[in-house]
């Protein structure tokens, strides 16, 4: 059946916003070519959305000739302001942007969750609220729209809500309602943190070419996020990708319900990769947990890398010790593919996704000498083509993926048809 024309006029209003989004400003006549549309129906729906505060004269195009065509419309980024946070288990990061997500305000806060809960959440809190008035989005005009948040743990797909699940900090959950609480006129939205990750590496990162593919998180511990056909799949309960708890040869016992220590993440989590490390004798002192794991990887393969350019540039000359491949560097780099491969290896073999994204801090700490690695590991376990690349946006993707979900929120929200 043909759309009744207001649904045809809100068809064109978010075709023309869409544009306005990924182009920048544009001229009317540059919205009818792009469009397809007619100049009539063209200078009906600028009228609409100036009229509406969507959009406005943000300039001229530079053309001889004066008039509507000559002027340039742009989305009105102010219109509304967006927050995306990173809740980690012992640290918090935010940034604020405007409606079309230039990045005004960012910060970062260390949480000691041995304080108690009341202290965790106002720490956060705190970190927040500073980034909403340097941005100046706490006004009475130009308030705080939505709010994205990337956390671990299980989002309970039927409620949207963080799951009470045990090992992760309590204080989590707290500051999901406390963020509500604090600003009663924005919409507050959490996600897992791999998920939005790998909707980062999808629109901003390594699988911007791909429509199926399998973010792999290596960090502090350890997930992974499944895009299949370009959807985000989620499950049943919100667990798809909890591959921590997937039972693997190598580890000393088995998975329980409560407790992956026995599962696949005993061989990636970061203490065991920090153990590793040590073992090869290549793990860097004086670090977090976190930088420890990333450094560690980082050294290996950058050893590996220049000690190979190194003797390749001098090998007529003789190299010399110091510049030989580090049998300890390569022995832990090798070992670790090892590892990582029988994980990929399972996920591959029920999805055959034809892609996997090393991600969080060790994928891109690792870069391509560890992919590689892992990619030739993988084709000698599966049958199934599989390309193996290191994430480029590594631990930022979880914030740049709750911009992105936040963003695409608001805009569902403010370039809706109104009501007729």
């Amino acid at each position: 059946m043909p759309a009744s024309p207001s649904t045809a006029r809100a068809i064109n209003d978010r075709l023309a916003l869409s544009l306005l989004q990924q182009e920048g400003p544009l001229t009317a006549g540059q919205l009818k070519q792009l469009t397809g549309l007619s100049r009539p129906t063209v200078a009906d729906l600028v009228e609409r959305l100036t009229a509406s505060g969507l959009i406005t004269v943000v300039g001229e195009s530079g053309e001889q000739r004066r008039g509507p065509n000559a002027r340039l419309y742009g989305i009105v980024a102010d219109r509304a302001y967006l927050a995306a946070l990173d809740v980690r288990t012992e640290s918090v990061s935010v940034l604020v942007s405007d409606l079309v997500g230039r990045v005004l305000a960012e910060g970062s806060v260390p949480v000691v969750p041995e304080a108690g809960e009341a202290a965790a959440v106002d720490q956060a809190m705190g970190l927040v609220e500073r980034a909403v008035k340097e941005a100046g989005a706490s006004g009475d005009e130009g308030q705080l729209h939505t709010v994205g948040i990337g956390a671990p743990g299980l989002v309970d797909p039927a409620t949207g809500e963080l799951r009470d699940t045990a090992g992760l900090p309590v204080w989590h959950r707290r500051l999901v309602a406390a963020l509500q609480e604090r600003f009663p006129q924005a919409r507050v939205s959490v996600e897992n943190e791999t998920n939005l990750a790998a909707l980062a590496e999808q629109r901003e990162g390594a699988a911007r070419d791909r429509d199926t593919f399998v973010l792999l998180w290596l960090g502090h511990s350890c997930g992974a996020a499944v895009v299949l056909d370009g959807g985000l799949r989620r499950g049943a309960s919100g667990g798809t990708g909890e591959i921590g708890f997937l039972p693997v040869p190598g580890t000393a016992a088995l998975p329980t319900a409560t407790d992956c220590s026995g599962g696949y993440h005993s061989l990636v989590g970061a203490a065991a990769i920090v153990e590793l490390a040590a073992e090869c004798g290549v793990g860097p002192g004086g670090l977090s947990a976190d930088r420890l794991v990333e450094e560690a990887v980082r050294r290996a393969a950058g050893g590996i890398d220049m000690r190979l350019r190194r003797v390749g540039a001098t090998s007529h000359e003789g190299a010399d010790d110091d510049h030989r491949p580090s049998p300890a560097h390569a022995r832990f780099l090798d070992t670790l593919a090892d590892r990582i491969a029988v994980g990929v290896a399972a996920v591959v073999a029920v999805l055959d996704p034809g892609c996997v994204v090393l991600g969080g801090e060790i994928g891109p700490g690792g870069g391509v000498a560890l992919a590689t690695r892992v990619e030739a590991r993988l084709g000698r376990m599966s049958p199934l083509a599989t390309e193996v690349r290191a994430s480029t946006l590594g631990g930022a993707a979880v914030l740049r993926g709750a911009l992105l979900t936040a963003r695409e929120r608001a805009q569902d929200e403010l370039f809706a048809a109104p009501d007729r």
